[in-house]
């Protein structure tokens, strides 16, 4: 046994070792982790990302494109709706979101580095102690890791999962990670709601939606459908090395590339087909450009918006923007841009707030408005790759209606429980119907496991 494994002595420690009797450390682990994260978003968002973003929108779409555009339509004789259509419905729309692109290429190159550094595996490897409380693996993990850029690569890393049931549990669950096209949501609504110092906010959202995971993955996997024990997961921690710049600004490339391809297409489209229904209506008996409240998108958010109203935003604005976002959810940004005529959601100043004030009535519909259209259903490229590889169709539409139930489920719990802790919201029908929303999960939660019980009588018997 002496000849098949040695073991270092404290001396003979590399500095990859080293470093792992910290960040792996079964205590400061975690935290670590937490911190790291904080730190991404810090300088992501507050500071280096935020100078950057800023002259996108002042400079380059608010002082150069747009205005150059506009002078050149004007001068060619272009109609009234055409000008609108181009430099407010479609270059406003999709400058909105692009307008974030350089605070999503900050932090993309900062996950890259800790990818490419070995840092994150260590996190699968931390992580998989975690899941596994929890009824899935570390290799789980990796595909949570990864839709933190985009859902489609997400759902498609769910390959390496051996286990069926942890797979198609992982498809259902991985987009519940802020993906890079919803970071403009996050920061849009933060800004709105808090002004300046909002960088905090995004490690946030983060690591609460890793939270969600996990309640929804130990829900599920105490169900018939998912029962079964998490895949084994083995993986070679690699020695902590110097990141190939190269690689990093390729792997950078790649994600900020794939939404900028997202822009110039579905997004040009969703931009112009909100610009339409948003401009054009029938108002005293005619059809043609109308003021906003009579226009076709007013009519269509005005005839969901009961749906919506139990979770504190139903005005049409806010409805419209949520019905783009199951397209895109870059077009929230865009449609939210186009209707409230601000065209780039940039900084958040006084006029921002007046003009928004008919999207959210309270702080809270806000707050609740951004974790529906974070954890409801993804986009239309990654409900795509969901049916792809789900190859069945039964599956596919348990998990997009999983999500979406799950998301109104949650939103209707944060906007009641804190609109009563704000004092925004009293006591009513809705709190009620929160209450028993809240008993359900926390029972389903902390149920014993049934299936286990199953176990131990047949092994009994």
């Amino acid at each position: 046994m002496k000849n098949v494994y040695v073991k270092k002595k404290a001396g003979q420690l590399s500095i990859s070792d080293k470093i792992d009797q910290f960040v792996t450390n079964r205590w400061l682990a975690l935290p670590i982790f937490a911190a790291v994260m904080f730190l991404v978003y810090y300088i992501s968002v507050a500071t280096l990302g935020t100078v950057v973003t800023d002259w996108t929108n002042d400079v380059l779409f608010g002082e150069w494109i747009q205005p150059a555009v506009q002078g050149v339509l004007e001068n060619a004789g272009a109609a009234d709706w055409v000008v609108s259509l181009v430099v407010d419905g479609i270059i406003g729309g999709i400058g909105a979101p692009i307008g974030f692109a350089p605070q999503m290429a900050i932090v993309f190159f900062f996950l890259s580095l800790l990818e490419d550094c070995g840092y994150m595996a260590r996190v699968a490897f931390i992580m998989d102690r975690i899941f596994r409380k929890f009824g899935l693996s570390g290799k789980s993990f990796i595909p949570f890791m990864i839709s933190q850029g985009c859902g489609v690569p997400g759902i498609m890393a769910t390959r390496t999962i051996e286990n069926e049931k942890d797979r198609r549990m992982t498809m259902i669950t991985t987009t519940t990670i802020p993906c890079g096209a919803k970071l403009p949501v996050i920061a849009m609504i933060a800004g709105y709601l808090l002004g300046d110092g909002v960088w905090w906010f995004a490690p946030v959202i983060y690591l609460a939606s890793i939270a969600l995971v996990i309640v929804t993955c130990v829900i599920l996997k105490k169900t018939n459908m998912f029962v079964g024990d998490p895949a084994p997961f083995v993986m070679e921690l690699p020695a902590y090395h110097i990141p190939s710049l190269k690689g990093v600004l390729l792997h950078v490339w790649e994600r900020v590339w794939a939404f900028l391809k997202k822009a110039g297409t579905i997004l040009f489209l969703c931009c112009a087909v909100m610009w339409f229904l948003g401009s054009f209506g029938i108002q005293e008996g005619t059809f043609g450009l109308v003021d906003t409240e009579y226009s076709f998108l007013a009519y269509i958010g005005n005839a969901i918006a009961w749906i919506f109203k139990p979770l504190g935003f139903g005005t049409w604005q806010a409805v419209a923007a949520s019905l783009s976002g199951f397209v895109a959810k870059e077009g929230i940004v865009s449609t939210m841009g186009v209707l409230s005529g601000l065209g780039e959601v940039e900084e958040y100043e006084i006029s921002m707030h007046q003009q928004f004030a008919s999207f959210f009535p309270t702080t809270i519909a806000a707050i609740s408005f951004l974790v529906f259209n974070i954890y409801d259903s993804p986009c239309l490229a990654a409900i795509s790759s969901m049916a792809k590889e789900m190859n069945d169709k039964k599956w596919f539409w348990f998990a997009i209606i999983f999500q979406n139930v799950n998301a109104y489920l949650v939103t209707l719990m944060v906007y009641q429980f804190g609109g009563l802790i704000t004092g925004e919201l009293v006591f009513g029908v809705g709190t009620i119907v929160a209450i028993v929303v809240l008993v359900g999960y926390l029972y389903l939660l902390f149920r014993p496991d049934p299936n286990k019980r199953k176990v131990e009588v047949e092994q009994t018997a």
